[in-house]
């Protein structure tokens, strides 16, 4: 496997002002360009449109204040960038068999100057993929995309495709929470069952905590750790034995959904040592088999799901540099009422599987999970002034963790185009080295105006 180094940073005062300037200069240009889109922004759009056809995006400016735990490259925030993103949809008709296929070209990329990073700036592509459909049975999409399946919200069991966390803990928009990867999904849509097909060749993990931006709790050195992280990453070679496979089996009867999943591939985070005295993780080979059901429920929407994570390179249990086998599972429930307001709860469950052969391995001074892990979630919107105006909550809650993550927001849309976001991301925890627990030190409130065009 290829290594991986994560690159430190170290600055001085002197350059933590002279980049803070430049990174509050960048904000308030973006910031007077959003505003300035509610204009004569808008019609300079409206001119590229009639050119270049069917396109949307926005422009948005985000800032983010954090706490500061004093490990990250800047210790008072963690957002501070300008974003634009172009979203093109075409209907090409040369040659003739993509009009004989309907063929639907999709491009979405997003542009950023990163106040964070001294200016910096950047191209995130997003989405550039092309769907055909031979038949009314049958969908094609080849490209970069994002895929997504399950029944949580904001659980993940059986939706083995990458997340961006270090979006989702600073407060971007909940967009950014997954990843796009370059794929191949084929759907077929027949009588009695739906079926998805997804083959990716490139190995693309989990965006985590690498120190920079939000700091975590060092496993190794038994200590939070920021921009002075060293540790070294192996990543997955793109060879043919480490294509991955998902697949999803699933239809509805009447008002009841059901799905059957499989996945072939790699942890997406990087759980198993390679060397622990040099620090050296990687992404342990995994195969995912699970189930869901969804439904009316209490006058509202349930469900439930589960899935067996078979750690492939640890069958046995006995090898306490890689993750046992595990089950997972949950249920839930929610529930839209009058006056645009919708409640939801989730009950999440994890069990590691052969867990004696697992503490039996275990080395002194080893960091010791429970056999169980219990999450609860609460989530709460409400809508005012003709849903103009969104009041968002979502909380996790763990009891066997004794930590916990809460996310809120308020948001204001102007003549939906300008939309005013103020939200913030707190984490809590007795212990430092638990899920949440360990981004303490993270918590923030943020701040992002969007203009839609």
């Amino acid at each position: 496997m290829d290594k991986v180094k994560r690159h430190t940073t170290h600055v001085t005062k002197s350059h933590v002002r002279k980049y803070r300037g430049l990174g509050i200069r960048v904000f308030l240009v973006g910031l007077a360009m959003v505003m300035i889109g509610t204009s004569g922004y808008a019609d300079v759009i409206g001119s590229i449109k009639e050119i270049a056809g069917e396109f949307h995006g926005f422009e948005e400016v985000m800032f983010g204040y954090r706490r500061g735990d004093g490990y990250t490259k800047h210790p008072d925030y963690n957002v501070l960038e300008n974003r634009f993103q172009l979203k093109l949809r075409s209907f090409p008709e040369h040659p003739s068999i993509l009009h004989e296929y309907n063929a639907v070209f999709n491009f979405k990329g997003d542009f950023t100057i990163d106040g964070y990073y001294d200016g910096k700036t950047d191209f995130d592509l997003r989405e550039l993929n092309l769907t055909v459909s031979p038949s009314d049975k049958w969908d094609m999409k080849l490209g970069r995309q994002i895929l997504t399946w399950g029944t949580g919200e904001l659980l993940f069991i059986n939706e083995v495709f990458p997340k961006d966390y270090v979006s989702f803990f600073t407060g971007r928009s909940l967009e950014y929470l997954k990843a796009p990867v370059w794929a191949l999904k084929t759907s077929y849509f027949g009588e009695h069952f739906w079926l998805d097909t997804v083959v990716m060749p490139y190995f693309e993990p989990n965006i985590t905590p690498s120190g920079d931006r939000l700091s975590f709790y060092d496993v190794l050195r038994r200590q939070y750790s920021g921009r002075d992280s060293d540790w070294f990453l192996h990543e997955v070679p793109h060879q043919a034995e480490n294509i991955q496979y998902a697949l999803r089996l699933y239809h509805q009867e009447g008002s009841l959904e059901w799905a059957l999943y499989g996945y072939r591939g790699f942890y997406l985070s990087p759980v198993a040592f390679e060397n622990p005295l040099n620090a050296e993780f990687y992404y342990p080979r995994l195969d995912v088999y699970g189930g869901s059901l969804r439904g009316p429920f209490l006058n509202g929407i349930g469900n439930i799901e589960i899935g067996y994570y078979d750690s492939r390179e640890d069958t046995s249990g006995t090898n306490r540099l890689i993750p046992n086998s595990s089950v997972k599972a949950m249920a839930g429930y929610s529930r839209d009422f009058s006056g645009d307001v919708s409640l939801g709860f989730q009950y999440f469950c994890e069990r590691i599987l052969q867990y004696h052969e697992y503490q039996r391995n275990l080395m002194p001074g080893d960091l010791v999970s429970d056999e169980f892990r219990h999450l609860l979630t609460f989530s709460f919107t409400k809508q005012f002034r003709n849903q103009t105006v969104t009041w968002d909550n979502f909380i996790y809650f763990s009891p066997s963790d004794e930590d916990g993550y809460v996310r809120m927001s308020l948001s204001r849309t102007f003549a939906d185009k300008l939309t005013l976001t103020l939200g913030a991301n707190y984490f809590f925890g007795n212990d430092d080295y638990t899920e949440f627990g360990q981004f303490e030190g993270n918590s923030n409130v943020y701040t992002r105006a969007r203009y839609i065009f």
